[in-house]
């Protein structure tokens, strides 16, 4: 675990991502994409599918789509992901390891104002959340990428979700796991907290440290401690 001190300050708010952060649901969402494009012809390992994709939304992957499978990117072949990427999240998908226990103190300490700010579809990181016990701490103030101008790396999702907390950017904690993410929280003026545990499907520390996070750490355990010396 690694920890830079930076100046002392109290935050307003935590915006957390969802998937890899709150929910283990990237191999269950990327088995079914590696399925799907095997369909299409083009033929991935676990390990390629997870560093081309995570931290990404699909439907932003078109050109990258149609450029390896020679076939066009139909929004029935998109419907046809979600449908089934749906069905494997309900039957498998399960809070990131003591991801449950961190919210809750960090929801009580901030006097509810946390929010999820995900790169994913609305019905997706809802659907998580229910599913993970972890929506009675969001309810209300779950944002996604999908629904503004930009998604992920842009900051768009970051700003609105602290708008509607009237919280101050600047003084917002955000927690990641993908430079991706990272980017996009550094972008919104936020102290990114870079979670990386040594699970596949998690950028590794030192890529979440160049994209700008200013903690590092592989137990959501720590989180709110750690959240306490910055």
């Amino acid at each position: 675990m690694y920890a830079e001190r930076m100046n002392d300050k109290s935050f307003e708010a935590v915006l957390f991502d969802c998937d890899g952060v709150l929910v283990d649901s990237e191999r269950i969402t990327n088995g079914v994409l590696r399925e799907m494009l095997g369909e299409l012809g083009w033929q991935l390992s676990v390990e390629e599918c997870m560093r081309i994709f995570v931290g990404k939304a699909v439907k932003d992957e078109r050109a990258l789509i149609e450029r390896h499978t020679g076939k066009p990117f139909s929004e029935d072949w998109l419907a046809e992901f979600r449908e089934r990427r749906n069905r494997g999240l309900m039957e498998r998908v399960q809070p990131i390891r003591n991801a449950l226990q961190a919210v809750e103190q960090l929801h009580a300490r901030h006097q509810g104002r946390v929010a999820v700010a995900s790169g994913a579809d609305l019905p997706k990181v809802e659907l998580q959340l229910r599913k993970t016990g972890l929506m009675r701490f969001f309810e209300g103030r779950v944002f996604s990428g999908h629904d503004l101008p930009r998604s992920k790396p842009a900051p768009d999702v970051y700003l609105a979700a602290a708008a509607a907390l009237g919280a101050d950017p600047a003084r917002c904690m955000v927690v990641e796991d993908t430079v991706t993410g990272v980017t996009a929280g550094v972008a919104a003026g936020a102290t990114v907290f870079g979670y990386s545990p040594p699970e596949a499907g998690h950028d590794a520390p030192d890529a979440l440290r160049r994209a700008g996070a200013s903690v590092i750490f592989s137990d959501m355990a720590d989180l709110p401690a750690l959240s306490l010396r910055c």
